[in-house]
């Protein structure tokens, strides 16, 4: 299924937060640089979407379908990055586009340059 960007954007930054503790929606606000009602507002879609839960503490958690999307965008942000990166792109730049990039690429895209990735850098 495809989700739109805003949706991709707010599914990695739950993983990416997530790898580093517990995450609550004043943390991806802060991540995100949105207001709190602006963010509590995308997780009542999210829960809606079946992409988030949100315990009793009021921590957000991936399910396992938002998991298996933000996953997916975050390897791409990875590799583009690297792509990006070896082929002398600066850091800072490399990882802006990739961020705007792995929304809108397509699985055969990725998936050439990733093998091709992977057969260069192996």
């Amino acid at each position: 299924m495809n989700y739109t960007e805003s949706v991709e954007m707010y599914l990695e930054t739950i993983l990416i937060l997530s790898k580093k503790g517990d995450v609550r929606s004043v943390d991806i606000a802060r991540y995100m640089g949105f207001s709190k009602p602006t963010i509590s507002e995308q997780m009542k879609r999210l829960r809606g979407e079946n992409l988030v839960e949100v315990d009793e503490n009021n921590h957000v958690h991936l399910t396992d379908r938002g998991k298996k999307v933000a996953e997916r965008v975050y390897e791409r942000h990875q590799l583009l990055t690297k792509l990006f990166m070896s082929v002398g792109v600066d850091e800072v730049t490399a990882t802006e586009d990739a961020c705007r990039v792995e929304h809108y690429i397509s699985e055969e895209t990725f998936s050439k340059l990733h093998a091709h990735y992977k057969e260069k850098h192996s």
